[in-house]
């Protein structure tokens, strides 16, 4: 048999080694900074590009896709290459792969904070970008599809099916979400539209924490969990019903974030089915993780790795226990909008991703620079502080979550609402806010003491880029099944056709919810008094948009009796018919603004986003001033408009050509309205005043921003009637 002699690539894994350390403190230290700003609203007052609607999705994009993505390239890497006995397919497609990478994560960090987001959560980033994540995320595949094609092992290991099956799914669902219609370089909007546009966002939403955040971790676990514990995988055929029955049901569960929702109740339904049973196949992988330990427990207790991975698997199978009770509408109708939610995300992002990324690193270093860790002490010191953070950061969450959702729904013997001001479940959480940020801030200090732990390792131990490597060259097999194989056992060698079987069981969900939802009108029955939003309201619903407000707030008022009472009529499908992107949210930080519309004069508007705290006391929310004092750029509206209509919202002709003209006539009315303020009048006439006096450029308040976000505030909720009797809480 005929030995071949080759070389892995370790340059790329440590790259993004490097890279994934780089990027994981730098977008914890953005959410430590977010969870002080609910403690110090003012932290960045002024700032706007680190206001708190723009640094939140830059947080969540940092660890996900520059913290965690890097995690997996990392260990694809490293795993595939030994798992089929061969160097990459190709150095220069993986070079690619990372600086294309990176240079997707710059463009995040620059343009996010600048207010250039789709605002759709997890898929943020404008049309440029997701068209570079496509193309480089192919790279990726191409490359790995390539190696898996010229490897020297016949049978493809459990961890290298998860790698496919996320490279397969990960690319349907960032093209499909990403569908989009530019109106400039950095302006886009989706091509779906209210409901629809809610069911294919967490078709997605939840699917990238399945196939971006679980999946892939799954393979890592299936490779590097056996590999610290020197023992081989407790059960090869739970590993295949675990990994055929996860990629199938997962993909069915996104609309369990929409319940109680303007959802059709069979879509739903059907996504809260399918999420329950997640339960068997989630379960059946944590379990085959940690009975891979059973033997070596005195290992553990000494090995900060494999302490780092029991709690992580621990970790998955906390948060996937909790994920299909969630989904449960009982459940749901407590939990969605508050903070539970805030806890049960972190569980499976600081534990599950966290912690096994942290085993990962801690295993792979030593081995690549052949050297020993610096300081097991110092790594038994990060698994012990890192544990306590996630600690006290999630239970404080879990308390905060049950308190908002006990105080929204508590009603008087009369029939009225114990706490009718919003702003008194907020200020009752308020410790709990200081809690998450102490834990977070201990989880943070971990992480810091790795990266030095790591740094020293490295620098006393000595890089083998390329490590030489030798196996017998594969030899050619028939493509039928052998005696006495199994299907499987064929299938486990023939990578096309399980890629082409992964793919079918992904897709089949995904065709039977969303293309009803898309096709068939009926589904999303229509409201002849809902009307397209005037010119200048499209404008201020991308000022919206731009700042992030959805992050906070909801428009989505589900029917209970406390929600109506609270906020107006519940929600109807046909509300949002010419919503591109919808924006319902998914947090309560601030109350529901679905029925905001005609609640406040525009003086309370403009002063409430001027200094929040002057029109409610007490307030979180941070003050965008800039608003009040920048002049708004309405060059744009036309283009808006024309891609509207190719959206289907019904704008005549006459309407674009009268945009500027209808835009200035709402506006003057706005500033009209202003002026009725008696303070208002007296500190403007006295600004314009200094602003003549001393020859400076004043901005008349009808074409400054704040006065196009009034006016798509006060168009909210008013195309169909609301109760009079109910009214808006305050922030």
């Amino acid at each position: 048999m005929e030995v071949q002699q080759f070389h892995y690539d370790n340059k790329i894994v440590q790259k993004f080694l490097y890279a994934t350390m780089l990027w994981g403190v730098v977008g914890m230290v953005v959410g430590l900074l977010l969870a002080f700003m609910f403690l110090f609203p003012n932290l960045t007052d002024g700032i706007s590009w680190l206001s708190f609607g723009r640094i939140r999705p830059l947080h969540t994009n940092a660890v996900i896709f520059a913290f965690v993505g890097n995690a997996i390239f990392a260990g694809v890497y490293y795993s595939l290459q030994r798992l089929l006995k061969a160097r990459m397919f190709n150095d220069t497609l993986s070079n690619i792969n990372f600086w294309g990478w990176q240079l997707i994560i710059v463009a995040a960090a620059l343009t996010l904070p600048l207010g250039y987001t789709t605002s759709k959560e997890y898929a943020e980033l404008e049309w440029p970008i997701d068209i570079a994540i496509a193309l480089v995320w192919v790279v990726f595949g191409w490359n790995m599809i390539g190696t898996i094609l010229k490897r020297r092992q016949r049978h493809l290991y459990v961890a290298v099916w998860f790698y496919l099956a996320t490279f397969v799914t990960v690319a349907v669902l960032h093209i499909f979400n990403s569908l989009e219609l530019p109106v400039s370089a950095l302006k886009s909007y989706s091509v779906y539209a209210g409901v629809q546009d809610a069911l294919v966002q967490w078709w997605y939403g939840h699917n990238a924490v399945a196939f971006f955040l679980t999946t892939p971790f799954l393979g890592l676990m299936y490779y590097f969990v056996p590999k610290a514990a020197n023992r081989p995988i407790y059960s090869y055929r739970l590993s295949i019903v675990h990994f055929w029955s996860l990629i199938f049901i997962y993909i069915w569960a996104g609309p369990h974030h929409l319940l109680y929702s303007s959802l059709p109740d069979w879509a739903q339904n059907l996504g809260v089915v399918f999420s329950v049973m997640l339960i068997a196949p989630s379960w059946g992988g944590m379990i085959n993780g940690l009975l891979t330990l059973r033997g070596v427990w005195d290992k553990v207790r000494s090995d900060a790795t494999l302490k780092f991975m029991v709690v992580a698997i621990t970790g998955y199978g906390m948060a996937t226990f909790e994920g299909p009770m969630l989904s449960l509408k009982n459940f749901n109708a407590i939990a969605h909008f508050s903070d539970w939610i805030i806890a049960h995300v972190h569980v499976g992002a600081l534990a599950w991703n966290g912690f096994l990324a942290f085993g990962m690193i801690y295993w792979l270093v030593p081995r690549m620079f052949k050297t020993t860790l610096h300081s097991k002490g110092l790594a038994n010191f990060h698994f012990w502080i890192g544990t306590l953070g996630i600690v006290l950061y999630a239970l404080p969450m879990y308390v905060a979550g049950f308190t908002q959702a006990l105080m929204w729904k508590e009603f008087n013997p009369d029939g009225t609402l114990v706490y009718g001001n919003f702003l008194e479940t907020v200020t009752q959480i308020i410790p709990m806010y200081w809690m998450r940020a102490i834990g977070g801030s201990l989880y943070i200090v971990g992480m810091l003491v790795m990266v030095y732990n790591i740094v020293v390792t490295i620098r006393k131990g000595s890089s083998v880029e390329d490590e030489l490597a030798e196996a017998p060259a594969l030899t050619r097999v028939s493509k039928r099944r052998l005696a006495g194989e199994t299907f499987h056992n064929w299938l486990e060698r023939k990578p096309v056709q399980l890629t082409i079987l992964a793919t079918v069981a992904i897709l089949i969900g995904g065709i039977i919810q969303i293309v009803p939802t898309l096709m068939v009108d009926s589904n999303i029955p229509t409201i002849t008094s809902v009307k397209p939003y005037s010119p200048l309201e499209l404008e201020g619903r991308d000022l919206y948009i731009r700042e992030g407000c959805v992050s906070c707030h909801s428009q989505m008022i589900r029917p209970f009796r406390s929600e109506v009472e609270r906020y107006g009529e519940y929600s109807k499908a046909g509300e949002y018919v010419y919503d591109h992107p919808f924006l319902w949210g998914s947090k309560r930080t601030g109350p529901d603004l679905m029925r905001v519309g005609g609640k406040y004069s525009d003086s309370w508007h403009l002063n409430h986003m001027y200094d929040p705290q002057s029109t409610s006391s007490g307030s979180i929310m941070p003050a965008y001033q800039w608003l009040v004092t920048s002049r708004h750029d309405r060059s744009d509206v036309e283009a808006k408009m024309e891609a509207m209509v190719t959206l289907g919202v019904p704008y005549t002709e006459e309407d674009i050509a009268g945009a500027q003209a209808s835009m200035a006539s709402q506006a003057e009315q706005i500033e009209k309205n202003l002026y009725t303020d008696p303070e208002f009048a007296r500190t403007y006439e006295a600004d314009k005043q200094y602003a003549r006096e001393n020859g400076e450029d004043f901005v008349e308040m009808r074409d400054r921003e704040i006065v196009a976000l009034i006016a798509y505030l006060q168009r909210l909720g008013t195309d169909i009637k609301v109760n009079d009797a109910t009214a808006q809480s305050e922030n």
